[in-house]
């Protein structure tokens, strides 16, 4: 396991150590192992892909509060070893870091994640943290990311400012991998627009307030691209990763009725190269006590636009997301979502499912599907056109 950050970890460490040393000894450790398998319904694609197999993981999380709860030191690393694909071998700290609260003034430094959002089937305001790409297909899923945030609170909201001196490069299948591009990505060869690379400093401020029902996020960022640029490289038969400058303005905002939730993400990015707006919106409409036992379910429905029409990082350009959540309400947590993405324009179907229930004491299952359907040759799914999946994974709390 590499870590590329080596630098910037020992300098937050330093700093977390200074700050925790006026701390008392204590704290408590919890986290989980899982097992997880996955099963591919169709032969490879491409030549060396292994069919499936099985991985573990491993993530403790060790807290400790201070000064009646208004300190918290917070360290969760992650490791996964995988049977099939050494890229998904790999490890990350997904979190090293000191909260502090003064009054109204909250004060974090570390390594942390940070989550934007409101939207079910894609977070396009969702900026700060890297993508950790060879964990799942839905991105979901991000590297731990070195920074320092100031948020004031106020009556009904806050605003937070965050400063990011260091850049993480997504991670990505290798070449023996399933779920990847045609021409595997080459983790080796990345260039930047700037001349500082990993180390330019990026800074982002966003401001939320709620007006009743409503809950308005609004958002700027200014540096390197989480979303890299692809070049194909015939000769060597690999993409090559080019990370451009951006700023990025961006809106979320969610309006909580009694059974509805009517959700909308925008952004508009500039670059050198391009400037372009996407969206995502949509509805959520619950239907309580469907069943004797007490179970919901709820209706969803987004649609999903992006000015730059199909290429390999905008797959969902002019897309419809149709689906349905069921939660028993049961003292297992059980729950079940399953939809469909519809490409309006060539009719490309994705379906995926995703599936959790508790198990005794501490244990959890969990489904996860996936399949294409009708997939056009110019849509950017159709290099994983043959890579429909079930994963099955089981976790122990501890």
């Amino acid at each position: 396991m590499v870590i590329k950050q080596k630098n910037t970890v020992k300098q937050a460490t330093l700093l977390l150590a200074l700050l925790l040393s006026s701390a008392p000894q204590a704290g408590e450790f919890s986290g989980n192992i899982s097992l997880e398998g996955r099963y591919f319904l169709d032969d490879a694609i491409y030549t060396g892909q292994k069919a499936g197999g099985l991985s573990l993981s491993l993530q403790p999380e060790y807290k400790h509060k201070w000064d009646n709860d208004h300190n918290v030191f917070t360290f969760t690393p992650f490791y996964r070893w995988d049977s099939k694909d050494n890229k998904r071998t790999h490890g990350d700290i997904r979190q090293l870091d000191v909260t502090m609260a003064k009054g109204d003034w909250e004060f974090q430094a570390g390594i942390s994640k940070v989550f934007w959002g409101v939207t079910e089937s894609q977070h396009l305001v969702d900026i700060i943290n890297q993508t950790d790409g060879v964990e799942g297909v839905d991105g979901e899923d991000k590297l731990g990311q070195p920074m320092f945030k100031v948020s004031r609170l106020y009556d009904n909201g806050g605003v937070s400012f965050y400063l990011l001196p260091y850049f993480r490069e997504r991670t990505f299948v290798g070449k023996k991998g399933r779920l990847r591009s045609a021409l595997p990505v080459d983790t080796n060869d990345v260039s930047y627009e700037s001349s500082k690379k990993e180390k330019h400093v990026d800074y982002a401020v966003r401001l939320n307030h709620t007006f009743d029902e409503i809950e308005v996020g609004l958002s700027y960022f200014d540096g390197t691209s989480r979303d890299p640029e692809f070049t194909p490289d015939i000769a060597k038969g690999v993409l090559k990763q080019h990370y451009p400058l951006i700023k990025q303005v961006g809106l979320d905002v969610q309006y909580t009725g009694e059974e509805w939730l009517l959700k909308l993400e925008a952004i508009n990015r500039d670059s050198k190269k391009e400037n372009y707006t996407a969206a995502v919106g949509g509805f959520e409409y619950s239907i309580p006590g469907i069943t004797e036992s007490g179970a919901d379910l709820g209706l969803l429905a987004e649609y999903h636009h992006d000015s730059r029409g199909e290429v390999i990082n905008a797959p969902f350009q002019n897309d419809l997301f149709l689906g349905a959540r069921f939660s028993l309400n049961d003292t297992d947590s059980t729950e079940l979502l399953a939809g469909a993405f519809v490409d309006l324009d060539n009719q490309t179907k994705v379906f995926r499912v995703e599936g959790s229930r508790r198990i005794g004491n501490g244990l959890k299952v969990s489904l996860e599907a996936q399949a294409s359907y009708n997939v056009d040759k110019k849509d950017p799914f159709y290099s994983r056109r043959k890579d429909s999946f079930i994963q099955l994974e089981l976790q122990k709390y501890f």
